[in-house]
């Protein structure tokens, strides 16, 4: 079994906003990185020696512009498929994420205000739509896409058999990166008693580095005690009925209900 390297992508900033790239016996790309970042990417993985159209898999953790922003300019520079969680077909389908977002504190209250999270960006069909645990050793990957829900209801995370866990937006470095290996909560989340659960879950499978998608990696033990305080601290918000949730979104609801409903809550 050949080992798989995790190599981060950083496309905003030094580590605001990171894809990352997966080297075991074929290369596969997590996250598509902001829109217009397509071309950033495809030449930070040359400058790995990899060529990019040797890479089988550009894998989406989620439905949030920063994540998904180039898929399809990556799927056309690269000839990969993209794989992607079923619950998030609606923003990957219209170019636009589920709002209005849900911000876990300041930070996500100020980048909430910031236009480029409200543009509609080149939208794409997944080729490959998940909707379970999907392993990647047919991609030239030992390991295996799990979901997450809770950032958003399509959430994945990508397990490899060494141990990384490439995370996406289940945790964070505080201040999208700035304050490197302190864990703390993205911006926002749908729902952030569920995306905590999904965390803790990941973190049962112990994992031995948690690679995310605003920061640097973290320390699994220091995660875990970081998810124990903050569990405590939503469990006080629920009860005093101070917790934002995103409504499950019924069969067939389009995302401008969805939000009305979010709005609403």
């Amino acid at each position: 079994m050949s080992r798989t390297e995790v190599i981060p992508v950083p496309v905003l900033g030094r580590h605001a906003v990171n894809a990352y790239l997966l080297l075991g016996r074929h290369p596969v790309i997590v996250d598509a990185g902001t829109p217009g970042s397509g071309r950033r990417i495809v030449e930070q993985v040359a400058a790995r020696g990899v060529d990019p159209a040797d890479i089988r898999l550009v894998v989406v953790t989620h439905g949030h512009i920063d994540h998904f922003g180039s898929a399809a300019e990556l799927r056309r520079l690269t000839g990969a498929p993209i794989a992607a969680h079923a619950a998030d077909l609606g923003p990957y389908r219209s170019g636009r994420v589920r709002e209005p977002y849900l911000p876990t504190g300041p930070m996500g209250r100020f980048m909430a205000r910031s236009p480029k999270l409200h543009e509609q960006v080149e939208p794409f069909e997944p080729d490959l739509l998940l909707h379970g645990e999907t392993a990647l050793a047919d991609f030239g990957v030992e390991g295996r896409i799990i979901p997450t829900p809770g950032h958003t209801a399509g959430s994945v995370a990508v397990l490899t058999d060494d141990g990384d866990l490439v995370a996406g937006d289940l945790i964070a470095n505080s201040f999208m990166g700035l304050i490197r290996g302190r864990p703390a909560n993205p911006p926002f989340h749908d729902d952030p008693l569920a995306n905590l659960a999904s965390l803790r879950a990941m973190l049962d499978l112990g994992p031995t580095r948690l690679h995310v998608g605003h920061g640097t990696p973290l320390d699994p033990t220091r995660a875990a005690r970081w998810a124990a305080a903050e569990q405590r601290r939503l469990e006080r918000r629920a009860a005093r009925g101070r917790l934002r949730v995103r409504p499950q979104e019924p069969a067939g609801a389009s995302d401008e209900e969805t939000a009305g409903a979010a709005e609403r809550t």
